[in-house]
């Protein structure tokens, strides 16, 4: 992995300016896996490496977060065992197995 892909750089909506040697934390995003560093949010995490989180459930359009303070639920985003969580308020965990597409039979 190139030293700019590894810290978002020209991947994802955000772009590391800083603390980049703070340990790296593996994680999979739709069957991917990826890397952002320790104390991201899932949201950082995976903005670091995508432009969106996921897609309106209302419409076409992306979404990337909106309040960032857990307020609204613009960055829904779930666990492959189907659990939903808020990616703006939760920390990444070494390992978690995450999936921008709700899981099939969801209830809205």
């Amino acid at each position: 992995m190139t030293q700019a892909r590894r810290h978002g750089q020209g991947v994802g909506r955000l772009v590391r300016l800083s603390e980049l040697e703070r340990p790296h934390v593996g994680f999979r995003l739709d069957g991917t896996d990826c890397e952002a560093l320790a104390g991201d949010t899932v949201l950082t995490a995976v903005l670091s490496v995508r432009t969106s989180v996921r897609r309106s459930e209302f419409g076409p359009e992306n979404r990337a977060g909106f309040c960032l303070m857990g307020a609204c639920q613009d960055c829904w985003i779930w666990q492959e065992d189907g659990t939903r969580l808020r990616a703006c308020s939760t920390h990444l965990v070494e390992g978690m197995r995450l999936t921008t597409t709700e899981p099939e039979g969801w209830l809205r």
